[in-house]
């Protein structure tokens, strides 16, 4: 049959007066109008009249087929609105074009209005938490400025049509009735149709039992899949999901599902209540694991004590513990450092309790109900010690002392290339050592460099005393003598201001963010002083201890130091107020700061300022707005520099659309380059969870003509790409590396240190060139005291740690990292104050596996890690140069000379002939046989030749040979290493290692915490039954507690005698190595430092000493010009 070439005769009939005519035409239209809409778009209005004619039969078909012609005309709104009239004749399910963008738009029309619904009914239940009252008048918003969707008052609540819900409606029961799930879950989320998401994940699991029951199951069944969409959406929520209210209520959702399981998922439970910031929701599920008394359960509890105390804030774990069973003392008797195991592990250490807790936990729990709860006291305890840090901080203090790898031939380098007498060399100097043995116990460097040290003056020793906290960050049992003579002490006004300052700033990195042993103390000494310097040092310490504790009477006693209006005391005050205000949000703390920055004519204060009030908004995202566009309308730059670091601070992690458009719209508008700087530097900050993201978008911004962009790209780069080895951000830092402006190459060398942190050759082949490069910088005489002091701190950076740590803004569970996040922005401040570099620090997390047995011990054991040992090994040791003996050189001869000398010969000896004939003697004399002579080469240029080789040209083959000998042996070793080797407990393991290593399932230990299933490359786990495990401090559930175990003794907890005279502190110490044989092998004196210093870092400087003047350009004139 000859098919329709032409709609004329159809479109005739719409024409007749007949309905029944009209319906035919319009079927007929409707099967041919993607073939003919040309034609039809003339007469479009003939088939609209039929739809809104109340009496035509088929007013629906008139509408799908008027939907369909618009859809040819693009226009899309039109064509949504005739599809929606044409009820169930527009069929969802069908697999057209035009029905996939019908849904399309009808989902995109549906969740735009529903969002703005539930925007309106938010912000009119939730009044915003500024209101103009409480905002003094420069900072409320300006009348000219564009409103919002929410500054209007007069905005109602849009009624959704029905014929859309319908769509949507329809939509969601097909995708329930073929069990894809998924998209209409997102849908929902999107559209906040939380009831949608609720019902979808119950059918699911109804589904999942009912198929379960008929199906004969192994032991471990296969996994729900309703407990499949919970997690689906908690990533969705963790991820995805921008606005907080509507993270807050899918968590919320997702807590009340989870607790509805016969096995609830309490690991997942743990991450929304962390968000949620429920601390007594924490504390119940603590304690519902303890009073099921099985050891299991007792394992979950201590594993989700340790990943609280990763990832909350200290205001949220003394809540929690405040809420468990027992009392705050029970924990004192293990404080300050002593092990958590010595009372949850060594006191049950006795064969008699071991055999009780055995046998209660083998019973039920009902009837073992009452003695088990004589054991609880002890395991609360335990769990108090885990949330105070206590036991979190000694193992990686453990784990960093038995594994340091520092490399003390670099530092000693870096410190022989740059004059001491240079405060910004001696600060690099400190700093590079600070960060390669941060968290070690390793002061070594400082004995053995006495000299060096005592060219340190004013902030430089400030800074230098300031040093030993990182270096011994953790070390809680013996911070506080190794300090000692440095602090401050009442009625002796002996010893350097600035060493003191520097002291209770470094016990303030010690205990950093676990301060409730220190905060006291710190308290007394920064009342007790009247020095502003003390004082500055007393603020960072106080702040950084004292983080996040929402502390209001430790606020008010920073406040009345501000109110003095001292510059030096007051930049740290300021910046002290935001750290312990974090993530607050408060009101009253805010007002006084923007009140007082307005008053004050330092800019030193207003700065310190404007971070802590960004600080104090940490996580608040849309309840940080209102003060966000109050700081960025200031005309101080300063107060508007603050404003960014607000919203890099309240967005961070987020990703959020709204807050990148806003910081790429400074970067390019502002009129300060310090604003421009940190707008381009915070995309790091709301972008570190997509690094992959951050170098497209900076790209444009790494080649902006200003130097200050470039160096905040660079810096973006560093903050959002740390520790990945992106190769895409190494490519743009490259060409930044030769910028003509020392800053810039200052910036992008301490960016691609934290990139290539932990990374050796076999992970990124560019790595020892990169290394070679910084120690280039650092030694070169002529390059700029600037981007020398990037290449010496990038040089700590990757080497930090020991080499044992990364940098790391989230946690493995995913939450953010606090500390880390804190310490990152305010280490990019060192910008105006080098002190402040040492804040880096808070961002190191180190890289290992820790596996604990019930008793909180630590066993000794070995898991699987299934690659090359290479890939993943520590990079090689910088090999010391040897000095060579000075060897005689043979004097290189012409042949002109030897014929000489041959003439001066047979000269000689016919005249001694001559001689003997005229005496007539009759002896006879034999004649010496001459050498023979090498006939000389042609020609006058083959004259000059020497007989003797160059010894330079021979040494540069030697040279060349040995170094291609060694990278040939490398590959070669690399070729025959085999796949696959067993790790000890409390070793390296690096995140990128992670998906390589795995516990035998037939094996005695075996992680507690869940893990996700095997990628595709990684099925040989499957062939070897093993179990992938995360990353940190692992609960192991021992498969034979019968047998006894064998324990690893911890060798960072040493004794520290306490400081006086004749008994210093650190004496008696232990050196501080890879381990002791490690350090006598490398002849390193691994401690001591603190002990070393103390006389040089608390001399006093003498009046009018000042740091030594930076070098200068000089003109300078040949001596053949002088001549002249």
């Amino acid at each position: 049959m000859v098919g329709l070439v032409s709609a004329a005769g159809l479109i005739g009939l719409l024409d007749e007066p007949n309905d029944v005519i009209k319906c035919y035409a319009l079927k007929q239209l409707d099967a041919s109008v993607h073939q003919f809409w040309a034609e039809l778009a003339d007469h479009v209005s003939k088939i609209e009249e039929l739809y809104e004619s109340s009496n035509f039969p088929e007013r629906e078909l008139a509408a799908l087929v008027t939907s369909k012609i618009y859809y040819h005309l693009q226009e899309y709104d039109e064509s949504m609105a005739f599809a929606l009239g044409a009820g169930n004749l527009f069929r969802i399910t069908a697999k057209g074009e035009y029905e996939e963008t019908m849904i399309a738009k009808c989902i995109e029309k549906y969740i735009a209005i529903s969002t703005q619904n539930a925007n309106i009914l938010e912000a009119s239940s939730n009044p915003p938490t500024f209101s103009t009252e409480d905002i003094p008048a420069s900072f409320r918003p300006s009348s000219n400025r564009k409103r919002g969707l929410l500054d209007s008052e007069d905005l109602e609540v849009e009624k959704i049509d029905p014929r859309l819900e319908d769509v949507v409606e329809r939509l969601f029961r097909s995708c329930f009735e073929t069990k894809d799930y998924r998209p209409a879950i997102g849908i929902a989320i999107e559209a906040r149709r939380l009831d949608v998401v609720e019902e979808g994940i119950r059918l699911a699991s109804e589904r999942s039992k009912k198929a379960g029951k008929g199906k004969q199951t192994n032991d471990e069944a296969e996994k729900d899949q309703g407990v499949e969409l919970m997690e689906y959406v908690l990533e969705i929520a963790m991820s995805v999901v921008q606005e907080i209210t509507l993270r807050n209520k899918l968590l919320r959702l997702l807590v009340d599902l989870f607790l509805a399981q016969p096995s609830p998922d309490y690991f997942s439970i743990s991450k929304c209540v962390i968000h949620l910031d429920d601390h007594s929701l924490a504390a119940k599920i603590l304690q519902d694991l303890i009073s099921k008394g099985d050891s299991k359960s007792l394992l979950m509890a201590y594993q989700i004590a340790f990943d609280l105390d990763s990832s909350a804030t200290q205001e949220f774990l003394q809540k929690v513990a405040s809420e468990l069973p027992g009392s705050e003392d029970d924990s004192q008797e293990t404080d300050n450092g002593s092990s958590v195991a010595a009372t949850a592990g060594d006191s049950m250490d006795d064969d008699d309790d071991a055999n009780e807790r055995t046998k209660l936990l083998s019973s039920g729990s009902a009837k073992s109900s009452t003695p088990y709860a004589a054991t609880q006291p002890k395991y609360y305890r335990a769990i108090r010690q885990i949330l105070r840090g206590t036991k979190s901080i000694e193992l990686n203090l453990e784990f960093l002392y038995r594994n340091n790898r520092t490399d003390m031939i670099i530092l000693n380098k870096v410190k022989e290339s740059l004059e001491a007498r240079n405060s910004i060399f001696h600060n690099a100097v400190t700093f590079s050592n600070a960060f390669m043995n941060a968290g070690t116990t390793s002061d070594g460097f400082f004995r053995q460099n006495l000299e060096w040290l005592g060219k340190a003056v004013n902030w430089s020793k400030f800074s230098a005393t300031a040093a030993l906290g990182v270096i011994h960050k953790g070390n809680l049992s013996q911070g506080m003598k190794l300090l000692e003579p440095y602090l401050p002490r009442q009625g002796v006004a002996a010893g350097s201001a600035y060493s003191q300052g520097g002291s209770l700033y470094a016990l303030g990195l010690i205990y950093a963010n676990h301060g409730t042993d220190v905060l006291d103390f710190l308290r007394t000494q920064f009342k007790n002083t009247s020095d502003e310097t003390v004082q500055h040092g007393g603020a960072l310490g106080l702040g950084v201890a004292g983080m996040a504790t929402g502390n209001l009477s430790l606020y008010e006693e920073l406040k009345v130091v501000l109110w003095a209006d001292s510059a030096i005391a007051g930049e740290a005050v300021g910046l002290a107020m935001g750290l312990v205000m974090l993530g607050t949000g408060n009101i009253k703390a805010l007002e006084d700061m923007i009140q007082y920055s307005h008053e004050t004519q330092h800019e030193k204060i207003i700065r310190g300022l404007a971070v802590g009030m960004a600080l104090i908004m940490f996580g608040r995202q849309e309840a940080a707005d209102d003060l966000i566009n109050g700081l960025l309308e200031d005309p101080d730059p300063i107060l508007r520099y603050g404003g960014i670091l607000a919203i890099a601070m309240a967005y961070c992690g987020s990703g959020a659309n709204k807050a990148i458009r806003q910081l790429l719209h400074v970067a390019v508008s502002d009129v300060n380059d310090d604003v421009r700087r940190v707008a381009v530097l915070s995309l790091g900050f709301i972008l570190f969870r997509k690094p992959n993201a951050v170098p497209r978008m900076v790209e444009l911004l790494s080649e902006s003509y200003n130097p200050h962009v470039r160096y905040g790209a660079s810096m973006a780069l560093g903050i959002a790409c740390a520790g990945t080895g992106l190769d895409e951000a190494i490519d743009l830092l490259e060409p930044m590396l030769k910028d003509p402006t020392d800053f810039v190459r200052q910036g992008a060398l301490i960016s691609m240190a934290m990139i290539l942190v932990q990374h050796n050759e076999q992970m990124n082949p560019k790595v020892s060139t990169i290394r070679k490069m910084f120690e280039k910088v650092v030694g070169e005489k002529h390059e700029d005291a600037m981007a020398k002091f990037g290449a010496a701190a990038a040089l700590g950076i990757i080497d930090a740690g020991g080499r044992n740590v990364t940098i790391g803004l989230q946690t493995p569970t995913g939450s953010l990292n606090v500390s880390g996040i804190v310490g990152m922005v305010v280490f990019t401040q060192y910008w105006y104050w080098f002190p402040l570099t040492h804040f880096l620090s808070l961002s190191f997390v180190p890289t290992s596996i820790i596996g604990l047995d019930e008793n909180l011990n630590i066993p000794d054991f070995k898991f699987y890690c299934n690659t090359k040992p290479s890939l993943f090994d520590y990079p090689p040791k910088v090999e010391e140069a040897t000095e060579k003996a000075v060897e005689k050189v043979a004097t290189a001869v012409l042949s002109t000379t030897n014929k000489a000398r041959q003439r001066a010969k047979r000269s000689e000896k016919e005249k001694a002939a001559k001689e003997a004939a005229n005496k007539g003697d009759s002896m006879q004399i034999d004649e010496v046989p001459s050498a023979p002579v090498t006939p000389a080469p042609s020609g006058a240029a083959a004259g000059d030749k020497m007989d003797i080789e160059e010894e330079g040209a021979s040494e540069k083959k030697d040279e060349g040979a040995a170094e291609q000998e060694k990278t040939a042996a490398k590959k070669a070793k690399a070729e025959r290493e085999t796949p696959g080797y067993w790790v000890d407990n409390l070793s390296r393991v690096l995140p990128q290692q992670l998906k390589y290593i795995s516990f035998p399932e037939d094996g005695r230990y075996t992680p507690v915490k869940k893990v996700g299933a095997p990628s595709r490359a990684e099925n040989i786990m499957h062939v070897l039954n093993l179990l992938q495990p995360t990353g940190g401090i692992l609960l192991l559930h021992d498969r034979h507690p019968d047998q006894p175990a064998q324990l690893m003794e911890l060798k960072s907890r040493k004794p520290a005698p306490s400081a006086g005279p004749g008994n210093a502190v650190g004496a008696g110490i232990t050196p501080v190595g890879a381990s002791p044989m490690l350090a006598a092998s490398r002849g390193e004196v691994g401690s001591g430092g603190a002990e070393a210093a103390i006389h040089i870092l608390n001399a006093e400087d003498d009046d009018g000493d000042e740091d030594a003047p930076l070098p200068h350009e000089f003109e300078y004139e040949s001596g053949g010009e002088g001549d002249e």
